[in-house]
């Protein structure tokens, strides 16, 4: 899973994931998508949203199907229909609702199964009790047994050092009397893979490249219509009015200036400048007609406008400064060129946001750099 989605509920964005998993009407098994979401609404694909108990009763019917009866027919999104011939399904029910409860604890920045275990891990290593080592046994049951391989993130290793710590010495692992024996010295084996493990990550943790984190620090900023996740991020919106100054014509935002200079015509230019509100700019432009090359110059001329915006109110400049180096998705409506849209968009949008706000900071850092930029676009209405 984790192939992120989201759905708009009550005008807020909430995030979710989705898997592909089959439904079954009758006869015939229809691919679909799982969709598991944040606030623990569930689509199974056969319409509607549910929640863990509706799509375990799902399960339980057989509606939504982790078993595929040999021969039945099978559709995909209807572009393709087949008979299956010795289907292979690689989860059970049990295991499916286990995944689902992971990714529901990842979408709301909860310990999945697999942290819990290794959590626990880490009790049994400073404190070696028996008590400590079930609390490990269980945990790591408690794992869907399918990602259970992947729990380490270690696909040399697997899930062998876990199956050795969860099994009693001078037993087999996982009871099995194939499998080999876990003899006090293959119990140390064990540990000293979960304490160099250890060692390493503390490592990682503390080493920091000489020009700064690998990764962002502050948490993902996403900016769409209504109530924003951190209030006052509003004026980040290209609609947001804060009039700017392009060679020498105020345009009350950036998304008037924008549509306003995508046409060469005088007069649809003025009609779009003064419309009351972006919308009615987008709308008025969809309209009139482009400028010659304009797909090209677009990304530039959406670069010096946000640019002209923040060096011209530098109120909106330090609340764009104060979000870090936060990653910068902007969900709001339009292009999926400029925003982040369900499972596509380019993000430009939020992309230039985050190089303006790397330009104030060497502003605001005084680093002695050249003037590369200049916020009046040479094009004239």
């Amino acid at each position: 899973m984790r192939r992120r989605t989201f759905r708009t509920a009550d005008g807020q964005r909430v995030e979710g994931v989705w898997r592909h998993i089959f439904t079954r009407n009758g006869d015939t098994y229809y691919l679909a998508d799982l969709i598991v979401y944040a606030d623990g609404a569930i689509d199974c694909g056969v319409g509607g949203l549910t929640d863990v108990a509706g799509l375990r009763g799902y399960l339980q019917s057989g509606r939504v199907a982790t078993t595929l009866q040999d021969g039945a027919r099978g559709s995909a999104h209807d572009v393709a229909g087949w008979r299956f011939a010795e289907p292979d399904a690689w989860i059970d029910p049990d295991m499916l609702l286990g995944e689902v409860a992971d990714e529901l604890d990842f979408l709301n920045g909860r310990p999945d199964s697999s942290e819990r275990c290794l959590v626990a891990v880490q009790t049994y290593l400073a404190d070696p009790t028996e008590d400590n080592r079930l609390a490990v046994r269980d945990r790591y049951l408690a794992i869907p047994e399918h990602l259970r391989i992947y729990a380490l993130g270690d696909m040399d290793a697997r899930d062998w050092p876990l199956r050795v710590l969860v099994t009693p010495v001078d037993a087999h692992l996982d009871a099995d009397p194939d499998e080999e024996v876990v003899t006090a010295d293959v119990l140390a084996t064990a540990i000293e893979y979960f304490r160099d493990r250890s060692l390493a990550a503390a490592v990682r943790e503390t080493r920091t490249p000489a020009d700064g984190a690998e990764h962002a620090q502050a948490a993902t900023l996403t900016i769409y219509r209504g109530r924003q996740e951190h209030p006052g991020t509003e004026v980040l919106q290209n609609g947001w009015r804060a009039t700017i100054t392009i060679n020498g014509r105020d345009y009350p935002s950036v998304t008037h200036a924008y549509w306003a200079l995508s046409t060469s015509d005088p007069g649809w230019h003025d009609r779009i400048a003064a419309a009351p509100k972006g919308d009615d700019a987008a709308a008025l432009a969809e309209q009139a007609p482009r400028r010659a090359g304009w797909p090209a110059a677009r990304l530039a001329v959406m670069a010096v406008l946000l640019r002209a915006k923040y060096l011209q109110h530098p109120q909106m400049a330090q609340t764009l400064l104060a979000t870090g180096d936060a990653r910068i998705i902007y969900a709001d409506l339009g292009s999926a060129y400029w925003v982040a849209s369900r499972n596509q968009g380019t993000n430009w949008i939020g992309r230039l946001l985050e190089v303006i706000r790397s330009e104030l900071a060497v502003a605001e850092a005084g680093i002695p750099l050249p003037a590369t930029h200049d916020a009046s676009p040479s094009a004239s209405p």
